[in-house]
């Protein structure tokens, strides 16, 4: 890679996740509410997450006018650099709308295709992680390691659930045939911080059904970066339709049984 480029971008995404960071910690509004919804009633968008996406593509198109944008607000361009930017302005907006901690800005740049950096801020943490293609994975200025794996049996397994009711009800039911086969489960209701946490070594693994590009785009490479292992399906990429990220030793067995449980579909 080009690693001026990278450098560059690297700087730009620190820069702008810690500006929207800002705003979101320091400007919500006491009466914050829904300002609309998406794939269903609950699934929620606020003024806060338009802002944030506004301030961070604003930021960005000044210093770089011919990338392109992914956002999950609706920024969306081509761009003619090979440069796009992959945005979540709030990686989760509900915990955010309650007044829970659990809540990030996450930024990546992908060149040519391929995630090259990502920033994920987690401001009510006072953490952001990072991390480079090749580079490594940082939560501030300290390198990342994914835990030593245990067995599938004693590992601590995050996940996520959808907003459409059918989607729930199936992922319901894979948490509970999978919860007497890990040491337990956790949901916290932001995926890139959950991938963060794999990369940190606070969790041994994550898996979760439909989550978007912009939800895993920065996370996926910070876990990759700190060693973990990502995927989707057996021998398929991390996509929408399964995320699976984990340390060495607890993916392989971790995505045969979600396999197994039918964690792919609804």
């Amino acid at each position: 890679m080009n690693h001026q480029l990278t450098d560059e971008l690297l700087a730009l995404a620190l820069e702008a996740a810690r500006r929207a960071g800002t705003l979101l910690r320091d400007g919500r509004p006491e009466d914050l509410g829904v300002a609309a919804t998406k794939s269903s009633a609950i699934d929620v968008v606020t003024e806060m997450d338009i802002a944030s996406e506004k301030l961070i593509t604003g930021f960005l198109a000044e210093a770089r006018p011919q990338d392109g944008f992914l956002g999950e607000e609706g920024s969306s361009t081509e761009g003619t650099s090979g440069v796009r930017w992959v945005i979540d302005p709030i990686d989760g907006t509900v915990n955010y709308l309650y007044g829970l901690p659990s809540w990030a800005v996450s930024i990546a740049a992908e060149i040519d295709g391929e995630t090259a950096v990502g920033v994920v801020a987690v401001p009510m943490r006072g953490e952001t992680f990072r991390a480079v293609r090749g580079g490594g994975a940082y939560l501030g200025d300290r390198p990342l390691e994914c835990r030593t794996a245990p067995r599938l049996a004693e590992a601590l397994i995050a996940t996520g659930f959808g907003y459409r009711t059918e989607r729930k009800a199936g992922q319901a039911e894979v948490v509970h045939r999978l919860l007497t086969r890990v040491r337990d489960i956790r949901r916290g209701g932001a995926a890139a911080i959950d991938l963060c946490d794999v990369a940190a070594g606070r969790l041994n693994g994550y898996y979760e059904r439909g989550i978007n590009p912009w939800d895993y785009a920065a996370g996926e490479l910070i876990a990759r970066e700190a060693g973990a292992l990502t995927g989707g399906r057996p021998g398929e990429k991390l996509t929408g339709e399964l995320a699976v990220a984990a340390a060495p030793g607890v993916f392989e067995p971790l995505q045969a049984l979600l396999e197994e449980l039918g964690a792919w579909h609804d």
